[in-house]
């Protein structure tokens, strides 16, 4: 992910594009959440499948019964448990980000070769 810092006016150092404004930017990795909340919702679903297959039923209520309700609060619960880490992750990124300039450099023409 690239943020942008602030815009400063200089020159570039070989002076191919004399007088063209500056860039400080910040240049780091960042998770991307959705990825992370499929996998919690994923996994909610494994837990809620061993719940309700796994575990000792309550002969009042259907297997097919338990298991839909359960699928519901889990699956939930790991979507949010998968953005909490993905923000954990995010919050890492800013201690590696890297900060750079950018430059503009002049195109060429067209009929150059």
């Amino acid at each position: 992910m690239v943020s942008e810092d602030s815009n400063i006016t200089g020159n570039s150092a070989d002076g191919a594009a004399a007088g063209a404004p500056e860039r400080r930017i910040t240049v780091r990795r960042a998770p991307r959440f959705v990825p992370f909340m499929v996998l919690g919702g994923l996994l909610g679903i494994v837990v809620a499948a061993f719940v309700a297959f796994g575990l000792p039923a309550d002969p009042a209520f259907d297997a097919g019964a338990v298991f839909g309700f359960f699928t519901v609060a889990f699956a939930a619960g790991g979507v949010i448990l998968g953005c909490i880490v993905a923000l954990f992750l995010d919050r890492l990124s800013f201690r590696r980000s890297e900060h750079a300039i950018v430059e503009a450099v002049a195109e060429d023409e067209p009929g150059d070769d």
